[in-house]
């Protein structure tokens, strides 16, 4: 009841703003990253917990009581902040994601390489229930990669969506007309089927990106993965933590307790801090408590949730349901 009174409060309060010029209505408070204390610690030195959690992509994100952005977006801002701190030591980045988009996906792992560059803090990446495809492809800018007992991580690989609802179509006597300037102008359109040649166009690009995502793996992993064996281990499954161990692909198997524990010997501390960096309304309250609230990259709803959301285009995305 408390709950179904203040949503009709707010929204009572954004008509009337809606209706009158001079009321302004601020209902997520500041519009800035504050910091919370996750762990206690010394003053001096913090480590600051970034979260990677759903679907990569640089889409941006809806919401009335939200402040968060898109994956990238939320990302940069918060190494940005951390740069500018001196008392951040150094970064976990705390994974729990089946991939995304390529292009964000690779965005998001050259701000983390960018960060590294600039400031000289150690970035240990923390894998949760999944960090796969797109989500492995941002671990690799790691320093270390820890994984869950329970991980499944690897999906090396890229794979693209394109819709055909040309049988559909034709079933309820709907019928498109394109006027184009070239054969290739609408390849991959959802209103026919694609052609031989166009297959052939858009696996070019699928071999292209996956040779990119064999790179990024080959330098950050030249130490772990024999070059010789990477492309083996590179045909989109995904392993479990122990599995990825010995294959090169991590460096430990553990909780958030070993992870911060390396990342202080990493940063050369005997403690610090941990915090993170919300916006109102400061809903993370521990080192367990996602962003996204109740979520698991396995979860039915949200595999059904992403499908629905994939725009045609290319991923660095584990995708089960795909044939």
């Amino acid at each position: 009841m408390k709950r179904t009174a203040t949503l009709a409060a707010v929204a009572a309060l954004l008509a009337a703003s809606a209706c009158s010029p001079h009321i302004h209505i601020d209902v997520l408070g500041q519009e800035k990253l504050e910091e919370i204390v996750l762990l206690p610690g010394p003053p001096k030195d913090k480590v600051l917990m970034i979260d990677v959690e759903g679907m990569i992509s640089s889409m941006t994100g809806s919401g009335l009581l939200s402040r968060e952005k898109n994956a990238v977006s939320r990302v940069f801002e918060r190494l940005e902040k951390a740069g500018r701190d001196p008392l951040v030591k150094a970064v976990i980045l705390r994974l729990d994601t089946p991939g995304g988009e390529v292009t964000a996906s690779d965005i998001i792992y050259h701000e983390i390489l960018r960060f590294k560059e600039r400031t000289g803090k150690p970035v240990v990446g923390l894998m949760m229930a999944v960090a796969a495809s797109g989500g492995y492809y941002i671990a690799s800018a790691c320093d270390v990669i820890m994984a869950h007992p329970s991980t499944l991580t690897g999906s090396i690989g890229v794979i693209s969506v394109f819709p055909s609802l040309e049988s559909l179509m034709g079933k309820v006597g709907v019928k498109v007309n394109i006027i184009k300037s070239g054969a290739a102008k609408d390849s991959g359109s959802p209103f026919r089927d694609m052609t031989d040649d166009e297959r052939a166009l858009f696996q070019g690009i699928i071999d292209e990106y996956y040779e990119s995502f064999l790179g990024v793996v080959a330098r950050n992993r030249k130490d772990r993965i024999p070059a010789d064996e990477l492309r083996r281990i590179a045909d989109g499954r995904v392993y479990t933590a122990q599995q990825a161990l010995r294959l090169g692909l991590i460096d430990g198997v553990g909780y958030f307790d070993d992870a911060f524990r390396k990342t202080l010997d990493l940063s050369l501390l005997k403690s610090a801090r941990l915090v993170s960096y919300t916006y109102y309304p400061k809903v993370k309250t521990n080192v367990y408590a996602g962003r996204l609230g109740d979520f698991s990259p396995l979860e039915t709803k949200f595999l059904e949730s992403t499908v629905a959301a994939l725009k045609t285009g290319f991923y660095y995305l584990w995708l089960p349901q795909a044939e």
